[in-house]
């Protein structure tokens, strides 16, 4: 949307503001959760929630999701096998945008993470990466306020995109990847996940629950981030800008970049 603001100099001008929209999922007719989202991927962002949450353990385990914005809702019809399942009685406080909450013994859950790596990642691939996110037109570059994560594959020195997601928050941007690559059969195999926000615990918790090795940000990282980073065996690059990063965990799985002549 646009809105009317007054610059620095006192000049009256319009400038672009990001959207932000409540979204209510219901499952089973349930009020589950809030989310406040830009609406990019509403579907994928209700499923990637369930999903990352583990109230759904595979997609054929829901049956639909109707988004309706005129009542700002998401209602998720789960088949038989998975109706009423409660929610877990233990939850966790995260650092999620806003206050975040993780249900369950999900640290737990990772004891049993591995990844399907395929050829290392090559500091080219990389760069490529970071050189199209600059590239890219976004609503980042036109209204600010927001977060964008992203899924790549990576051959050589290549890398490709194959879903953008931008968000009010990044965790409803990575919710949003979850869901689209359950939908699209997609698995996280050898690829590329990449952040504009901090590398807390939950976003590398995310990451390893959707298998991909390498979790990529242009910020850096919490203490807790770096240890279950290093405990699931996620390759951890932060402060990655133009043609510069730090690895954080995980330096062996990348390929050693040529000593300067």
């Amino acid at each position: 949307m646009r809105a009317e603001v007054c610059d620095e100099s006192g000049e009256t001008r319009e400038a672009a503001v990001a959207g932000e929209y409540p979204l209510t999922v219901y499952v089973d007719k349930r009020e589950t959760v809030t989310l406040m989202t830009l609406g990019q991927m509403p579907e994928a962002l209700a499923i990637g929630w369930l999903r990352n949450q583990r109230l759904a353990r595979e997609v054929g385990e829901i049956e639909s999701v109707c988004v309706d914005w005129e009542v700002h809702s998401a209602a998720v019809a789960m088949r038989e096998s998975a109706r009423g399942r409660e929610l877990p009685e233990k939850r966790t406080v995260t650092t999620g945008c806003g206050q975040g909450t993780m249900f369950g013994d999900f640290m737990e859950e990772l004891d049993g993470v591995s990844f399907s790596r395929g050829a290392k990642l090559s500091p080219d691939a990389l760069f490529d990466l970071l050189a199209q996110v600059r590239a890219r037109d976004t609503v980042y570059k036109e209204a600010g306020a927001v977060h964008a994560c992203l899924l790549a594959a990576h051959e050589g020195a290549r890398a490709d995109i194959l879903v953008f997601v931008e968000d009010v928050g990044r965790h409803n941007a990575a919710d949003s990847i979850a869901g689209w690559m359950w939908l699209n059969e997609v698995c996280g195999g050898g690829k590329i996940f990449y952040t504009t926000g901090r590398l807390t615990s939950e976003m590398v918790i995310k990451c390893a629950q959707m298998g991909i090795p390498y979790l990529v940000s242009r910020s850096g990282c919490t203490r807790m981030g770096l240890e279950i980073a290093r405990q699931t065996g996620v390759t951890m690059i932060g402060r990655a800008l133009n043609k510069r990063y730090i690895v954080f965990s995980g330096g062996e799985y990348l390929q050693k970049t040529p000593p300067r002549e």
